[in-house]
């Protein structure tokens, strides 16, 4: 009799990537995928441990697997996985937990599904793990997550990634444009490349970020490129100006800041200066005026008081870009930021957090504006909502239309005619003239 498995992926992209990996190597042995409420005979939780409340999380992930089948060999991967196997091992429940060199040889390890007393733990020393997997997610069949890179070089010093990942590793550009190739002989009309230190692609092989664009722009089946985050001081100027002048490259960056305070960046051990920063975004809008730009946002890192705060306020709401993602800092176990001194208290972390928020919305909608009667293309995805269906334009602009199964996974031209309440663009099609209404 086969057996079944579910799946629950917390955090990045990237582990979405992975997962799917993962689904594929239990399948191609026998393993038939189930609906998480369907109650399967081996649960595979990814996680993510970048805060708190992700730990947090995999513990609630565990109790509703048991929910659905009291018997469920549950099996735990991820960044927590490595980070704190003894404290996952502890959960009422796991089975099984495996570090980051471990966790794609899952199928090895599943000679029996039988439930013991104590969870098997295999979780080697993070040194240990410097092979490089790749994958590509096949959930939707509009939009893969596709890991071209993996690990980070970088120690900042509120961050447990390289803990938890390792070094900074990827396969070649020529071995990644033939995973590439898979994904284009796929019914997936876009790509979102992805990494943990994604600008660092290539290191160990004297190869480059911007060779491997290069080499992707040529592969026929792909329509869209987006390049998921990258750190300011590897997104080199030719990075810029190649999607300034691509079709398959999207007008879409996605850049983190961490802090607008010289002082907080520095302790941050971040590895550029806010004027780099500025700088960047100055490029960018120059050469693609209609560009979205997204920015990560750390509020309440130790020693941030209100005028460090109001520094990097002021120095957002001065710049060029159209979305924000802000996260409350949380000290993280095994970083020097732990043990700094002047913690900022939770009640400012939020209020400042909210603060951020609604700029976020505000520069959101004012670049969203900034778009209204411009010609785009959408390119509508395989999720729907009752009778709402919903894509993407080019520069990120989120689209909500009347389901029409016509439109699922094709690149649409339209005009865009407005912002509706709940803050998505209303859109015209222009080769059927045929109005899109957004309610």
């Amino acid at each position: 009799m086969q057996k079944s498995v579910a799946f629950y992926t917390l955090g990045c992209k990237l582990n979405f990537s992975e997962t799917s990996t993962i689904v594929r190597q239990l399948e191609d042995n026998g393993f038939v995928k189930k609906e998480f409420t369907d109650g399967a005979d081996l649960y595979v939780i990814n996680t993510c441990s970048v805060t708190d409340h992700a730990d947090r999380k995999c513990k609630k992930v565990v109790k509703e697997a048991l929910k659905y089948n009291a018997n469920a060999f549950i099996v735990i991967v991820g960044c927590y996985a490595q980070l704190k196997p003894q404290e996952i091992a502890n959960i009422h429940g796991v089975d099984m937990v495996l570090g980051a060199a471990e966790k794609f040889n899952l199928v090895s390890h599943l000679s029996s599904l039988i439930k013991k007393e104590k969870a098997t733990i295999l979780n080697e020393n993070i040194k240990q793990t410097n092979v490089f997997i790749p994958g590509f997610s096949l959930g939707d069949r509009t939009r893969s997550f596709m890991k071209v890179q993996d690990g980070c070089d970088y120690f900042c010093s509120f961050c447990t990634i390289p803990l938890a990942r390792g070094t900074s590793r990827s396969n070649t550009v020529k071995e990644t444009v033939e995973n590439a190739i898979k994904v284009a002989n796929t019914s997936i009309k876009e790509v979102v490349l992805t990494g943990i230190n994604l600008g660092d692609f290539g290191v160990q092989h004297g190869e480059t970020f911007f060779d491997l664009i290069l080499e992707l722009d040529k592969i026929e089946g792909i329509e869209r490129y987006r390049i998921s985050s990258i750190e300011p001081n590897l997104l080199i100027n030719e990075i810029i100006e190649f999607v300034a002048n691509s079709n398959k490259f999207m007008p879409h960056f996605h850049i983190p800041l961490q802090s607008g305070s010289p002082k907080i960046l520095k302790a941050m051990r971040r590895k550029y200066e806010r004027e780099l920063y500025a700088e960047k975004v100055q490029l960018i809008k120059k050469l693609i005026p209609h560009c979205c730009i997204g920015v990560d946002v750390i509020v309440g890192f130790p020693g941030e008081g209100e005028e460090e705060f109001l520094e990097t306020y002021n120095f957002i709401n001065g710049l060029d870009i159209s979305y924000l993602h802000v996260f409350p800092y949380s000290e993280r176990s095994n970083t020097s930021a732990a043990k700094m001194k002047d913690k900022v208290h939770l009640y400012k972390r939020n209020d400042r957090t909210e603060m951020l928020r609604i700029l976020s919305e505000k520069k959101k909608h004012a670049f969203y504006q900034s778009q209204i009667n411009t010609n785009s293309k959408v390119l509508f995805e395989n999720e729907e909502k009752g009778t709402k269906m919903y894509g993407f334009t080019e520069n990120y602009i989120k689209i909500e239309a009347d389901y029409d199964p016509l439109y699922i996974n094709e690149t649409t031209s339209v005009l865009l005619t407005g912002i509706n309440s709940q803050g998505y663009a209303t859109a015209e099609i222009n080769y059927t003239q045929q109005l899109i209404h957004v309610s």
